[in-house]
Formats: C-alpha cells, sequence, structure tokens
C-alpha cells in the first residue's frame, strides 16, 4: 500500500502544473519524433533507476511516458516533455542519465535539451549528429 501511495504522489507531483489539458501540436508532435529518432540513432546508453539501457529501449520507454502524457493532456511542447517525461523517473524520482561514448554521462534533460536546440538551429538541414 505504501508503495501505491508513493507512486500516486510521484504522478500527481509530476502533473501538478498541467492544470488545463494540453493539446500537443504537429510541429511540437514533430520535434519529439526528430528527439526520439536522434535518440535511438545515437550510441548512447541510457540510466534509469540504476541500470543501463540501450538507445532503443530508452525511445521505447519514453514513447510510452510521452503516450501516458498525452492520454492526460499533460503535455504541449518538446520542452514539457522532456521535463515531465525524459528527465526523471516517476516512480522513484531518479534523474535519468545519457552516456554518449567515453564522455561523462550527464543529465538526460540537459542532453535531450541540447538535442533540441541543435534541431531548432537547423530545421531544415540535417543536425549535427547526437552525441
Amino acid at each position: 500500500m505504501l508503495r501505491f501511495a508513493t507512486v500516486l504522489f510521484a504522478l500527481l507531483t509530476v502533473f501538478a502544473g498541467a492544470a488545463q489539458a494540453a493539446t500537443l501540436s504537429n510541429a511540437a508532435r514533430g520535434e519529439i519524433e526528430s528527439l526520439m529518432s536522434r535518440l535511438e540513432a545515437s550510441a548512447c546508453r541510457f540510466e534509469r533507476n540504476g541500470t543501463w539501457h540501450t538507445s532503443a529501449q530508452a525511445r521505447t520507454h519514453l514513447e510510452r511516458k510521452l503516450d501516458y502524457l498525452q492520454r492526460k493532456g499533460a503535455v504541449a511542447s518538446a520542452e514539457q516533455f522532456i521535463e515531465r517525461a525524459a528527465t526523471r523517473s516517476s516512480l522513484s524520482g531518479k534523474a535519468y542519465w545519457v552516456q554518449c561514448g567515453s564522455q561523462t554521462p550527464q543529465p538526460g534533460g540537459e542532453w535531450l535539451l541540447g538535442q533540441l536546440r541543435l534541431l531548432r538551429a537547423a530545421p531544415n538541414t540535417a543536425a549535427a549528429a547526437p552525441r
């Protein structure tokens, strides 16, 4: 019962800022899809709750979280997606980490925001490869 209460509290905390139902625009959906593609195509690993996962596994996990947020009307932008789904575990509250090659791991939200900046800086051309 305590675990259920903890999970419920974590979910309520994550979505407390979404007082109104948000709608994901086609532009935001496209940015999120591009972020997911970049993550999956990267040579990076994704740490979640103490376990490292492949980039393909990370994409699958984050897509499930995105689907949940969309059903709840709790995401309207790529930034909200990153903040509410791709920064930390909704269950444990632990931060997600991304490690690309031999680079030092960095917080997952920071990595995705960096990729979003690259995508926006070159919207009609191939942005720099994920790193």
